[in-house]
């Protein structure tokens, strides 16, 4: 029972930190990325091959982050500002985009699945009040907690975070009192991105990489959108820890029936409450 309440824990910190970003980049641009699990799967092939050549775990996130960022830049860029406003074109985009990575992706790493290896200092079990659990796992929660509380600062506490909150309200009022907001929105998507790539590394030492995994976490991000609510902090937590936990019970005592569980409790969502549990802004 604890190893698989560790387990959901662990999951739920990976969706978290996934999710967050592309909740935020979706309540902020009104446009579904749905290349953002494409943007996870390259983050960890990127910090795959960053590894296997410096053989430095931290560096390998540093790389599958920023190269994920850069890939969401030039999405956005080059791509995306070109059908601004049209929402049907703009998810045509993200998901040619997504066809072609995942392509590129087994012409360069192949189709087997793939594990990145990290630290042995991350390595073997840890106690904790009498409780044995995975030090790798302690490290995901951990890291999962920081960047939650520095969104949260940033969301909260800044400037930036208030032109961002007021933009999820009134993008066009935000824009027309003269701010930036299309630097905001590149921004904002490329975070996500970053998030996404460094995810896509620790997920890929912590779980396998394979082809399909990108459509696989993007589903569960979605969800995580739709259960929480769009453009809410709060309800990415929230949405993230019941689908961990979900997807780590279910895994264990019902297999057959994982995905039904994972999908009916945001189809009750969608019925009673269609803007999600917390969809009334970032908060």
């Amino acid at each position: 029972m604890l190893i698989t309440i560790v387990n959901g824990l662990t999951m739920a910190s990976l969706l978290f930190i996934i999710a967050v970003g592309l909740n935020l980049s979706f309540a902020l641009l009104r446009v579904a990325n749905l290349a953002h699990g494409a943007f996870y799967l390259f983050g960890g092939y990127v910090g795959l091959s960053t590894m296997n050549y410096t053989d430095s775990w931290i560096l390998a996130i540093l790389v599958g982050g920023l190269v994920t960022g850069v890939l969401a830049f030039l999405l956005e860029f080059f791509l995306l500002r070109k059908v601004r406003g049209d929402n049907l074109r703009e998810t045509l985009v993200t998901l040619s985009v997504a066809f072609i990575l995942a392509d590129l992706m087994i012409v360069i790493w192949g189709g087997n699945p793939r594990s990145i290896a990290y630290p042995e200092m991350l390595q073997g079990p840890v106690h904790l009040g009498g409780i044995v659990v995975p030090k790798l796992s302690v490290f995901i929660f951990i890291f999962a907690v920081v960047i939650g509380v520095l969104l949260w600062l940033l969301l909260n506490k800044t400037k930036i975070g208030m032109v961002i909150r007021a933009g999820v309200d009134d993008f066009e009022m935000v824009s027309a009192l003269g701010t930036n907001i299309r630097f905001v929105f590149t921004a904002m998507f490329v975070v996500a991105g970053f998030l996404a790539g460094i995810v896509g590394v620790i997920g890929g030492s912590h779980l396998m990489m394979s082809p399909g995994d990108d459509w696989r976490i993007l589903t569960y991000a979605l969800l995580i959108i739709i259960l929480g609510g769009m453009g809410s902090f709060g309800g990415s937590v929230i949405a993230a820890l019941i689908m961990g936990f979900i997807y780590s019970f279910g895994s264990l005592y019902f297999p057959e029936f994982q995905l039904f569980l994972m999908f009916a409790p945001v189809a009750l969502v969608l019925i009673f409450r269609p803007k999600g549990l917390f969809g009334r802004g970032l908060a």
